[in-house]
C-alpha cells in the first residue's frame, strides 16, 4: 500500500513539521551505518532520504537494505541518476528539476528511468524540483549543467509552474554544502502561493536555522551536510 505520500498529506494538515535527513550513498560506509542509524532514531527525524548527485551503480541499493535492518523509518529515494533506483526502498522522489532548462533532468531522465521502475514497487511521488543560489556553485549545478535562480517573483512563479503541472510536492534546493540556507523570506512567499507539501533543504546546519525554515513555512526540512560534518548535531535534535 502506498503509504509515504499520503503520510506527509496527513502531517502537513495536523500542522506537524516533518525532518528527512539525507545519506549520500558516497559518503556513508557500511560500517558507520548501525551507529549513525541509531542517532538518527533518537532524534525528531521522521524520513530518510537517501542519494547523491554522484553514486556508483548498486550503491544506493546496499546502503539502503543496511540502513532498512536498523530503522522502522520510511527510505525514500533522492536520486541523482537513474542507477540509484533500488526496490528495496519504501519510495522514490520523481523530481524534475523545473528551475533549469535541461532537457534531460525536466524529463529525460524520467523516461530513461521506467524500465527501471516498472520492476519496483516504489512509491514514486512527482515533485518539482528548483535550484536556489546559495553562495557557492553546488553538486547539483554542475552535474546538471543548469544555474540556480535567486529572483524571488521567478522562484515562486516557477514552484506555482510545478504545481499547476500537477506536481505532488515542491522541493526547494540550496544544495550540497551550501553556504547560506534558503531565505525565510523565498520560503515565506513561496509557501503562500500554493497549497501542496513544501520541501525546504540545503545549508541547515544549527536547530535555529531549522525552527527558522519551520516557520517561514516549510512542510519538511532534509538535512544532509550538517550530520556528515558533525553528527553531535543529533544532540540537539532529539525527541
Amino acid at each position: 500500500m502506498k503509504v509515504v505520500y499520503q503520510n506527509i498529506i496527513n502531517s502537513v494538515t495536523s500542522g506537524k513539521k516533518l525532518l528527512a535527513v539525507l545519506i549520500d550513498p558516497d559518503k556513508m560506509t557500511l560500517k558507520n551505518v548501525p551507529s549513525f542509524i541509531s542517532k538518527l532514531n533518537q532524534s525528531v527525524a521522521s524520513h530518510i532520504f537517501i542519494g547523491g548527485s554522484t553514486v556508483g551503480e548498486n550503491a544506493t541499493g546496499i546502503l539502503v537494505e543496511a540502513i532498512k535492518t536498523h530503522t522502522q523509518l520510511p527510505v525514500i529515494l533522492f536520486p541523482g541518476d537513474v542507477n540509484q533506483i533500488t526496490n528495496t526502498a519504501d519510495g522514490l522522489l520523481f523530481l524534475s528539476l523545473i528551475s533549469g532548462r535541461n532537457p534531460e533532468y525536466l524529463i529525460g531522465k524520467h523516461v530513461e528511468s521506467i524500465s527501471k521502475l516498472s520492476k519496483t514497487n516504489l512509491e514514486v511521488i512527482s515533485t518539482g524540483y528548483v535550484l536556489i543560489e546559495s553562495g557557492k556553485e553546488t553538486a547539483v549545478e554542475r552535474v546538471t549543467k543548469t544555474k540556480p535562480l535567486n529572483n524571488i517573483q521567478e522562484i515562486a512563479d516557477t514552484v506555482k509552474a510545478g504545481e499547476l503541472l500537477g506536481m505532488k510536492l515542491m522541493y526547494l534546493e540550496a544544495g550540497s554544502g551550501a553556504i547560506n540556507p534558503i531565505s525565510s523570506e523565498i520560503i515565506i512567499k513561496v509557501k503562500a502561493g500554493i497549497k501542496i507539501p513544501l520541501i525546504v533543504g540545503g545549508g541547515i546546519r544549527t536547530k535555529l536555522q531549522l525552527e527558522l525554515a519551520y516557520k517561514s513555512g516549510a512542510d519538511l526540512v532534509v538535512i544532509g551536510t550538517a550530520f556528515e560534518e558533525d553528527e553531535s548535531f543529533f544532540d540537539d535534535l532529539k525527541k
